[in-house]
């Protein structure tokens, strides 16, 4: 197994407002995708170099959340800037740019939906 994880999709209630969230703090677009009776918005992935790919999605049975399982975005090469953008767009710092030692920083927000997200980068 290359990787323990291959997809991940974040709930969210207004894809919109949630796609420009996103946007906004990863300074990439997203690709909107409506399909199987739900509207994603795709983060960008280099999927045939093996990265690995998820999505924000709006639909029946998706419902945001701070507990359950927590992604963890790729924050960039410095988490600051990413973090910086963070509440100007809507969402709210819950752990701050925490050091991990070997493994670089990492931080947790909330997003304009209430769900609750990890960042990490190698500086």
């Amino acid at each position: 197994m290359k990787n323990a994880i291959n997809w991940f999709e974040i709930p969210v209630r207004n894809l919109k407002r949630s796609k420009k969230f996103y946007e906004t703090i990863l300074g990439e677009d997203m690709e909107l995708v409506n399909e199987m009776g739900m509207k994603s918005a795709f983060f960008p992935a280099e999927l045939k170099q093996g990265g690995i790919a998820g999505c924000i999605t709006e639909g029946k049975g998706y419902k945001p959340s701070t507990s359950g399982s927590l992604v963890y975005l790729n924050g960039g090469k410095d988490l600051s800037t990413t973090l910086s953008k963070v509440v100007k767009a809507g969402g709210k710092i819950v752990l701050p740019k925490t050091s991990i030692g070997k493994n670089g920083f990492m931080a947790h927000f909330t997003d304009v939906e209430g769900n609750k997200v990890g960042i990490h980068s190698s500086n």
